[in-house]
């Protein structure tokens, strides 16, 4: 029997309260060099600056509703919302904060652009219950070891336990071979005159 050490398999674990900035930073890392966040916010500064605040009202949902998710120490995080925990107050409260952030970083004449892609992307959102991904991204200098994988498969095990589909949007055209070996698929393509595509994919209940 070999005595070589087993090594750690990463662990998935429920972010806590106290730790919600922690997740959010890792979102903000992952998300660097993501086309539709860096369109939104090209500016360096300003991405750095609101990156929390903006990933906060996208999905913060996740944290209240306890299905906000890291992965091996903050390597990588997920944060989801599954159906029965929308809250219309707490919803509009979190898009009046997003839009008030849109207009601090967004230059005027790009607004009205921005703002429609943004709600050609609400239109896809399933009318029937579903999970939804908002955001996940695994820090990049922890890239290419599964655990954006381990993320994935850690939610839908629960999808599946549930019976329940599940949905995101892909804003980043090189991410769909990787939603799609996980059961996504593609639903329809959102683009502007100057934004990156952006793939709604949904996940069918088993």
């Amino acid at each position: 029997m070999s005595d070589m050490p087993v090594p750690d398999m990463p662990e998935v674990s429920v972010v806590a309260h106290a730790d919600k900035a922690k997740a959010l930073h890792t979102i903000v890392a992952a998300f660097a060099a993501d086309p539709l966040t860096r369109w939104v916010v090209p500016q360096a500064d300003s991405y750095l600056t609101y990156g929390v605040r903006i990933f906060d009202a996208f999905g913060g949902a996740a944290f209240a509703a306890g299905t906000a998710y890291e992965v091996s120490g903050f390597a990588g995080a997920a944060l989801w919302v599954p159906p029965g925990h929308e809250d219309e107050a707490a919803d509009e409260a979190a898009e009046e904060a997003f839009g008030q952030i849109l207009v601090e970083i967004v230059a005027p004449e790009r607004l009205d652009e921005v703002t429609r892609v943004l709600s050609e992307m609400q239109s896809y959102h399933p009318v029937d219950p579903c999970w939804y991904l908002p955001l996940i991204g695994v820090d990049p200098c922890h890239q290419g070891q599964g655990f954006g994988a381990k993320l994935m498969k850690y939610a839908l095990a629960q999808c599946d336990a549930q019976g329940l589909p599940a949905y995101l949007e892909s804003s980043n055209p090189a991410n769909i071979t990787l939603y799609e070996r996980h059961g996504f698929e593609v639903m329809g393509r959102i683009q502007s005159a100057s934004s990156p595509p952006v793939h709604p994919m949904y996940r069918a209940a088993r």
